[in-house]
């Protein structure tokens, strides 16, 4: 069932399953490693499939800097594969996944971003304060209802009451230093200037009920990007592959078997 290994000289924590090609899979800030459980094992039939822990979560070392420095290590894990690699982000785990890709040439050969953006509007920007500023006065536990909401939307959180439990628990055990810089990090950013300079392949995911990255926010990434395609999942809300994981897969896994031979520019954006 695969293994633990450490990655950037022991200070990146990641499990590793199958064989092939590297897929590295980068979690969302409001969730942790475990919310790629779901696709990992399809995944891991074709792929060498990485799960980190990204800084400051799970057993991986936090870092200083803003999210560049998180960019930045994990580009140092990406580097220890020994090839380059296929990067899926969801979340949070998008905005570094793309950070590292534009600070990081040919480090990745394509790309997967699933629910983010390249910047948030006005009103976002101020909900990732607010919630910086919650947590500091009264701790992760005042956010359970925000976050969860974030995550799933209502029908699906009643539906599956389990699920929400592991996922409370899952955001519940954030570091809450590493949470609000990550939070600064997300109100102050806006990547529309570089994104020009992803030169691979990229899809762009999002659920149709994603209320922390709504769907405007991917239109405008996958638009501002040379050779991105734009799928939108209907019903589904910011960590898809938790939510719908079939339809989740047979999103990506077409995108995957393009390789990333695909001339700049074949790829429209397109909704589906």
């Amino acid at each position: 069932m695969g293994m633990r290994i450490t990655l950037a000289g022991g200070r990146i924590a990641a499990h590793v399953s199958g064989a092939g090609e590297p897929l590295v899979l980068f979690h969302s800030l409001l969730a942790d490693a475990a919310s790629f459980d779901r696709i990992v094992g399809p995944l891991a039939e074709r792929f060498r499939v990485i799960v980190p822990d990204l800084p400051g979560f799970g057993g991986s070392e936090a870092v200083s800097g803003g999210l560049e420095a998180v960019a930045d290590r994990m580009a140092e894990a990406l580097r220890d594969l020994g090839e380059p690699s296929t990067a899926l982000g969801n979340g949070f785990g998008g905005f570094v996944a793309l950070q590292m890709a534009i600070r990081h040439p040919g480090l990745v050969r394509r790309l997967i971003l699933a629910d983010c953006g390249a910047c948030f509007s006005e009103p976002g920007r101020q909900a990732f304060r607010t919630m910086a500023a919650v947590s500091r006065e009264k701790g992760l536990g005042a956010l359970s209802d925000t976050a969860m909401r974030r995550l799933f939307a209502p029908d699906f959180q009643a539906a599956n009451p389990s699920l929400m439990q592991e996922r409370l628990a899952a955001f519940l055990r954030t570091d809450p230093s590493v949470f609000r810089a990550a939070c600064d990090a997300l109100a102050g950013l806006d990547l529309r200037p570089d994104l020009g300079a992803v030169d691979v392949p990229v899809l762009v995911l999002v659920g149709e009920q994603d209320e922390a990255t709504p769907p405007p926010m991917s239109r405008e990434l996958a638009a501002g990007l040379p050779n991105a395609q734009l799928t939108i999942l209907p019903g589904c809300a910011h960590v898809p592959q938790l939510q719908e994981p079939e339809r989740f897969l047979a999103a990506m896994v077409p995108f995957l078997d393009q390789g990333a031979s695909a001339p700049v520019g074949a790829l429209a954006a397109t909704d589906a």
